[in-house]
Formats: C-alpha cells, structure tokens, sequence
C-alpha cells in the first residue's frame, strides 16, 4: 500500500502546482502554460500514473482487471455520448500499445472493448449501465480498482487533454469502485 500512498502524494504535488499556476477564481495565469482546462499538471498526472500503472504489471493479470478495464477504456472513449470509428480505432490501437493490458491476448481486449462501444452507441444509458457494472467488479481488489482508474485516466489523458464528460465518467467510476476522485485530481 505504501505504493499507493506515494502515488497519492505525487498527485496531490501534481495537483497544488496546478492551483499555484492559477490566479483568483481558477483563472490561468498568463504564461502559465497548459491546454484546456486541464492544463500541462494533466499531462504530468498521467504520465505519473502511466509509470505507476507499469510497475504493477506483474500484479495484473485478473479477468477482473481485464474486463474492467476495457468497460471503463470503452466509458472514455464514449464519454460525450458517441464513438466515430476513428476515435475506437485510436483508443483501440492505444489499449494494444499499453504495457500493462500486453498481459492479456489482443484479441480478447478488442472483443471485450468493442463489445462495450457497441453497447454505449447503440443505447447509452444501459451501455454505461452495463459498463459501470463491469467496473464495479474490480472494487474487491483496491489495488486493481485503482489501477482501473489509472487506465481510464491514460486513455482519457493520451491527447493531452481531459475533456469534461471524461473526467465526469471516470470519478464515476471512482464512486463505482470506492476510490477517491480526489487521488487522482477529480
């Protein structure tokens, strides 16, 4: 665990420089930096959890991890309410190059993934439903929850930028696995 509470700490470093950067009421300073709202702070947050999440590959290997992980990579991708082709084929493609889900065979992370997508774009409530339950899975391991919010967190962080319907989905599944939005900056 003593793992966990230095990934919490960096975090929290990660997250104070962020609030350093902004000035009264949130605002950015100038020169400051950063994309979007969530800022550069976002991009050093899951580079952290990116290496984080390497150094537990031994340590997930569970069915429960995989699909968890894949319900909740297939939340991200869906988290504005769709999924162009380009999109899965871009989150698809970033779940292959991922060193953790490399212990898994491809072609059961593409199954399980688009299985999921499928589910959100033809109806997104019960897909999300569904997606949510899968997630929920995973809570009987803390360490496999966690590293299920770190997935989602690197897939949702890939382009730099955690757009607002992702962060939303992934303290959800925060809620979902009785991990703290607040550890990973939510």
């Amino acid at each position: 665990m003593a793992m966990w509470d230095r990934l919490k700490d960096q975090a929290k470093g990660l997250q104070q420089q962020a609030q350093g950067a902004r000035g009264p009421a949130g605002q950015r300073q100038p020169g400051t930096g950063g994309s979007g709202a969530s800022g550069g702070s976002k991009e050093k947050l899951v580079g952290l959890l990116k290496s984080q999440l390497g150094s537990l590959k031994t340590e997930l290997k569970s069915g429960a991890y995989r699909d968890a992980s894949m319900a909740m990579c297939a939340l991200v991708a869906a988290a504005d309410g769709s999924v162009d082709p380009a999109e899965r084929h871009h989150v698809e493609n970033l779940i292959l190059q991922n060193d953790v889900l490399q212990n898994f065979p491809p072609e059961q992370l593409r199954q399980r993934f688009n299985k999921h997508v499928d589910q959100l774009t033809f109806n997104f409530q019960q897909g999300k439903t569904d997606a949510m339950q899968e997630i929920a899975k995973a809570a009987k391991k803390p360490v496999e929850a966690k590293a299920v919010v770190q997935t989602g967190f690197v897939i949702a962080g890939a382009d730099g930028y955690i757009a607002p319907a992702e962060a939303q989905v992934l303290r959800e599944a925060c809620m979902a696995l009785g991990v703290s939005p607040q550890e990973f900056g939510l």
